[in-house]
């Protein structure tokens, strides 16, 4: 025994000290993460020392740390050298195991991969340009590439492009033992790159038959071939070609982060005049692979824990939520369990989005995967979309619809009890007040119901597990380290989350480079100063004494105030007065920011419009206007108009942040082989004039600007709103470089998937830390550039600051929530969740009086808000779809009249809209026409009116805001007088 132990104790020095030897080639071919896999010898401990220096600082100094752990091993185990090596060659690092097992290879050998290796990194600049995933699929076919190695080349290509697949490649194929390099030139040539084989041989490839061909069989493959099904299919130069395809389990041990639903080709190859066949494995369609740091966060997902995963914008939260989805339903499946699993996201195009690039591209070929949202045409109801799909992705409102009438006992209602997984996208939003809450806060009552049920020894009921995603839950307005724990903690206990994961990106991480251009104020303003002599005009006629400076957001604040007290005072006066001060004060702020004749033809436009009103349609005969309108029409249409002309003419007066930008721009696209670059700004209209100002320049064009706007699809602006087509059909001609530069409202900061930018400019715009991160995140592409572009003395630029120390603050509090003690953190997020529950209780209960209060609908009046006119009463207005408050009375008919609305066509399911109404007096819009089920039903919008309630006038925003119970539409009824009156019409 002593002599076994002092053979086994020299042939551990003679080992060590062979490691020793050739440690500083060791560390250049030892890729650590995969050889730590294999290393039973080693316990968690080191290992994790290991990932963390690996993580941390770099591969080396991590290899480093392994060799100084293996010498430090005191007694080692029988049997760890041979395990080391075994551990380099399933790792990947091959080269590495010659080095140690073996003799190494022989001096000239060695200098000629030396030699090799340089030439790569030499010439990378020109090989970061192949075709990553064609080169990597050869490679790997050819044994110098890992089936390890392919996939996180193959994640290297979808989340940072083909650059970055590329550098991937190139660092792993030199690890493997010489012979490597005509390996990959025959990969090369056979992926057509001969330019590249070239380089770096000096020689033109042969004419290999193979090489020609080998390229273009994924051309030839049948596209969608069932498992187990053969196809025959011929191309140039080749006799037949045998395409036999199975399910990935059957052709290859893939590893846990593949999608077993990909499919693998095996091909067998038979050329003319060869006798030998070729077997190879052509790409999977769908497989998704997670880096390390998303892997880190998912792992309490993946063991059923409620998280929010926190990750930069662009790193992948999505993807992670795919695989997550994936490993869940997989689960439940093996386990003979339903699964079923809601994607909820806070905007409509984010449902075809997640759907179209991320769950069904990844999940098809396995589970049901369907969208929905208020704009879908689906004739078929939600409930049905969630019974029959394991998949649905949907906007929050439709969810929270259906849980409350499952709630009221409809039976065509949800119940959270039908969930597994509910997953919310930019899950900062769970906050009191919005959608996301309404539906967490549900979760949270029925959580604590069922700790209560288990006391009793009851039966529980089902609740879905939470997958929050965001990249910034912001400070909520903190100013304080605590308020911004605190703020972050609410969130947690919002979304029930066990934890808050964030991830170390490493060198994955992708910070654009920041800067301030700041523009110098105008020395002279003629333009805002003939706006401002009319605004103080009529400050003058209505006796107004603003409180604040003209063309601020203070001012638009106080002039909103003045119009809605002077509507329940009924001073028509100071109404009007106060609606266009709001109007000058908005095209002083367009004067500011962008072009002057954009500010001139936006009152231009208003002035016009208010004309057309005062107009009826029928005999063109002008309605009757009171003083105050003479007065405000003469005012613009006189001499102020021609002078605002005149002056809007004048370049040597425009605003110098339009002069910064332009500087910008071109800079952008003059620097750049091919830049790509998105602007922020704050309004619709500022978004549509400054593409028209990009598109109008000839300078821009000289250099290759392509410009269109994006804005957001509600109906809210007087601004004509973006359909969620049309904002498809311009982020598609973005992604495919139809169009270069997007100009954007903040529609396109949150969530939209938005192909990689070179640079991204905020134009006068800064509200808060979260969309600062937001619009940052847009920045993707190498080298990208993030500024703020702001006028002196705006104020912004301070802003902008402001944000940047609430960022440091959110990072510093999210670290303190994540360092708590697990025991600490449950008990104060348990202290928010009972708060927000009792908070909601205190709602319910209010409410609920509230409607046992409710008067008779007779007692509301309601009046035109700019005349004052009497209109109808509460008794006159029914309710369609619980949505949709209509007056069909034949008396109210005589009250208005209908105007096309060209900026509004919108289509349902049951009915369509596309026109307005208006008070045939004054002009006043009261609403929309709408046609209901082959009914025309003028439809009232509550803000147009004057509501009057126990003699108490009051504006009102929300139909919700009334304490009145309306009749719901009887739509047999009037649609049996609409029949009798037509046929009354027809016999006459």
């Amino acid at each position: 025994d002593s002599g076994l132990r002092c053979d086994q104790a020299f042939h551990n020095t003679a080992n060590i000290s062979l490691i020793v030897d050739f440690r500083p080639r060791l560390r250049k071919l030892i890729e650590i993460e995969f050889v730590l896999d294999h290393l039973n010898f080693l316990d968690n401990d080191n290992k994790d020392l290991i990932r963390t220096k690996a993580r941390k600082e770099s591969n080396l100094k991590a290899v480093d740390l392994l060799i100084d752990t293996i010498i430090r091993i005191r007694p080692l185990p029988k049997g760890w050298f041979r395990e080391f090596v075994d551990a380099l060659s399933a790792g990947g690092c091959k080269h590495a195991a010659t080095y140690v097992e073996d003799s190494p290879p022989c001096p000239a050998l060695e200098a000629e991969n030396d030699n090799c290796v340089r030439l790569i990194e030499l010439l990378s600049p020109s090989l970061l340009g192949m075709k990553t995933t064609d080169v990597c699929w050869d490679c790997f076919s050819k044994g110098i590439l890992t089936m390890e190695d392919r996939e996180i080349i193959l994640a290297e290509c979808q989340n940072r492009g083909n650059m970055g697949g590329a550098r991937e490649l190139l660092r792993r194929i030199v690890r493997f033992p010489p012979g490597w390099f005509s390996t990959f030139l025959k990969a090369l040539q056979v992926t057509e790159h001969k330019d590249l084989y070239k380089e770096l041989t000096g020689e033109s490839p042969g004419d290999n038959l193979i090489g020609k061909n080998f390229h273009q069989l994924s051309r030839w493959l049948v596209s969608d071939d069932t498992a187990g099904e053969e196809a025959r299919c011929g191309g140039p130069g080749l006799a037949w070609l045998h395409v036999l395809v199975r399910p990935v389990g059957h052709t290859a041990k893939f590893s846990k982060m593949t999608l077993e639903a990909a499919y693998v080709r095996e091909i067998n190859i038979k050329f003319s005049g060869n006798s030998s066949d070729i077997r190879v494995i052509v790409p999977p369609k769908a497989v998704i692979v997670l880096r390390d740091y998303q892997m880190d966060v998912a792992r309490p997902a993946l063991e059923g824990k409620n998280i929010i995963i926190c990750l930069p914008t662009g790193s992948g939260k999505t993807r992670v939520a795919v695989y997550i989805t994936k490993e869940h339903l997989d689960s439940r499946r093996k386990e003979g369990r339903p699964g079923k699993v809601v994607v909820l996201v806070n905007k409509v195009p984010l449902v075809e989005q997640h759907y179209s690039t991320e769950f069904w591209k990844f999940l098809k070929n396995k589970y049901k995967v369907e969208r929905v949202s208020g704009d879908s045409q689906l004739k078929i109801s939600f409930t049905d979309i969630v019974q029959k799909n394991d998949i649905v992705i949907c906007t929050a409102q439709l969810l929270e619809n259906y849980l409350e009438r499952a709630h009221s006992g409809d039976d065509d209602g949800i119940k959270l009890s039908d969930l597994s997984l509910i997953v919310i996208d930019e899950c900062h939003h769970t906050q009191k007040g919005g959608v996301y809450n309404h539906i967490m806060i549900r979760y949270l009552k029925q959580k604590h119901k069922n700790a209560k049920l288990k006391k009793e020894q009851k039966d529980t009921v089902a609740i879905p597990q939470i997958l929050g995603l965001t990249a910034s839950p912001g400070v909520g307005g903190a100013k304080k380290i605590d308020k911004a724990e605190e703020h972050i903690l609410r969130i947690c206990a919002n979304l029930d989350a066990y934890k808050i994961m964030t991830g170390n990106l490493g060198e994955n991480k992708k910070e654009p480079h920041k800067r301030i251009a700041t523009a110098e104020e105008r020395k002279e303003d003629p333009f805002g100063d003939v706006l401002k002599g009319v605004m103080n005009a009529i400050h003058i006629h209505a006796e107004l004494n603003p409180t604040c400076d003209l063309g601020t957001q203070n001012y638009e604040q106080w002039v909103v105030q003045k119009e809605q007290n002077a509507a329940k005072e009924e001073n028509q006066k100071v109404r009007v007065c106060a609606e266009h001060l709001r109007q000058y004060n908005e095209a002083l702020y367009l004067g500011k920011t962008i072009r002057m004749w954009d500010a001139f033809s936006f009152l231009d436009k208003y002035f016009d419009e208010e004309l057309k009103k005062k107009v009826a349609p029928e005999d063109e005969e002008a309605i009757i206007k009171t003083d105050t309108e003479r007065f405000l029409f003469t005012l613009f249409k006189g001499n102020s108009k021609v002078k605002l002309q005149e002056l809007a003419k004048l370049p040597q007066y425009e605003n110098n942040s339009l002069a910064k930008l332009r500087t910008k721009i071109l800079h952008e696209f003059t620097s750049r082989e091919k830049a790509r670059g998105i602007i922020f700004t704050k309004t619709r209209r500022s978004a549509i004039a400054l593409a028209q100002w990009v598109q109008e320049n000839s300078k821009f064009e000289e250099v290759g600007v392509k410009a269109c706007h994006v804005i957001g699809g509600g109906g809210q602006s007087v601004v004509k709103p973006m359909t969620a087509a049309e904002q498809r059909d311009v982020l598609n001609k973005f992604q495919n470089a139809e169009i270069n530069l997007l100009i954007a409202t903040t529609v396109a900061e949150e969530g939209l998937d938005i192909a990689a930018c070179n640079f991204v400019i905020r134009y006068e715009l800064v509200t808060n830390e979260i969309a600062m991160i937001q619009a940052r995140g847009r920045g993707r592409a190498e080298d990208s550039s993030y500024t703020l572009v702001a006028g002196e003395g705006s104020g912004v630029a301070e802003r902008e600051s402001v944000n940047e120390y609430r960022e440091k603050m959110m990072s510093k509090a999210i670290d303190k929530v994540k360092k708590l003690d697990q025991e600490e953190y449950e008990k104060r997020i348990k202290e928010f969740q009972i708060q927000a529950i009792m908070e909601e209780r205190v709602r319910t209960t209010k409410k609920k009086q509230k409607g046992m209060k409710k008067e008779s609908p007779s007692k509301v009046k309601f009046s035109c808000r700019s005349c004052n006119k009497p209109v109808c009463s509460g008794e006159d207005v029914e309710i369609i779809e619980n949505m949709h408050r209509v007056n069909v009375t034949p008396q109210f008919k005589e009250l208005f009249i209908q105007r096309e609305n060209t900026s509004l066509v919108k289509r349902l399911l049951d009915y369509e809209t596309n026109g307005f109404i208006a008070c045939k007096d004054c002009g006043q819009r009261w609403g929309s026409m709408m046609l209901y089920r082959g009914i025309e039903c003028p439809c009232l919008h509550v803000k147009n009116f004057l509501v009057t309630y126990d003699e108490k006038r009051k504006n009102v925003n929300k139909w919700s805001e009334l304490g009145i119970q309306l009749p719901a539409f009887d739509y047999a009824e009037h649609a049996r007088s609409v029949a009798e009156s037509s046929e009354d019409e027809e016999s006459m």
